[in-house]
């Protein structure tokens, strides 16, 4: 039986980590590193942090957070926001990171995460697939949701796994925020047409949802947000919950 990953996810803005609604309206929610802490003190697997507005800015300004965070947080962390040469990679990977999740880049050179996987290793590269609903199907987003590609989001997630990235994370915009629940329909179509581990994130909001997805999408992992920033519940929780419905996850 697989163990299911429980991931933090910290949109980070300015130093801020930061939450929201549909991947906007951003409000303050604490320090990345002291949360990142906080997150790994509770028994967080692995932590995503990620700069919310790196794309449209073309920056990536995550270096210090992330050489801080090594020196106190001793599990698996992705960077993502703003990744666009090899060169930005190698220094996140030096920097201490364990993964880069590539959203933007690849939608202008498809050859890039080709070129980083062959470089670093499919174990260093997450795909990130950010969709909203669109008539009967799903459509990719990039530049942290701010604009349309008019892809499905379900082929784009083929692409990426033909590609050779090791895992994909699915974030739904129309689930983000809301603490409703997932797309369940989403996460199952892609499931369906992948064979790599999946990350799914939005609309978390107890441990029912997280429950509901893993028994019923195949995904592998979890990025909670807003549970975790507003103190809903704590990782330990969170954990226990899932095992006492037989859940296998690392306690």
């Amino acid at each position: 039986m697989k163990i299911n990953r429980i991931i933090a996810r910290l949109d980070i803005n300015n130093d801020f980590v930061v939450k929201g609604k549909f991947l906007e309206g951003l409000r303050k929610v604490g320090k990345p590193n002291e949360l990142a802490l906080e997150y790994y003190k509770q028994g967080i697997d692995e932590i995503v942090f990620l700069d919310a507005v790196a794309s449209l800015y073309d920056r990536n300004s995550l270096i210090e957070i992330l050489t801080k965070a090594c020196k106190e947080v001793f599990i698996p962390i992705t960077i993502g926001g703003g990744i666009k040469t090899i060169y930005d990679i190698e220094r996140l990977l030096k920097s201490g990171a364990d993964k880069v999740a590539i959203n933007s880049a690849s939608f202008d050179n498809l050859n890039f995460v080709e070129e980083a996987v062959n470089r670093f290793g499919s174990q260093a590269i997450v795909g990130s697939v950010v969709c909203r609903s669109h008539r009967y199907s799903w459509e990719v987003f990039k530049d942290n949701a701010k604009h349309r590609t008019n892809i499905n989001a379900i082929e784009w997630a083929q692409v990426l796994q033909d590609s050779g990235v090791g895992e994909l994370m699915v974030t739904s915009i129309d689930s983000d925020g809301l603490m409703k629940g997932f797309d369940l329909n989403l996460l199952k179509s892609i499931s369906k047409i992948t064979k790599i581990p999946l990350i799914a994130s939005g609309g978390i909001g107890n441990s029912n949802h997280i429950n509901s997805m893993l028994e019923e999408s195949m995904c592998d992992a979890v990025a909670l947000g807003s549970i975790l920033h507003y103190k809903m519940a704590t990782v330990g929780e969170i954990k226990r919950d899932l095992k006492n419905n037989n859940i296998k996850v690392r306690l």
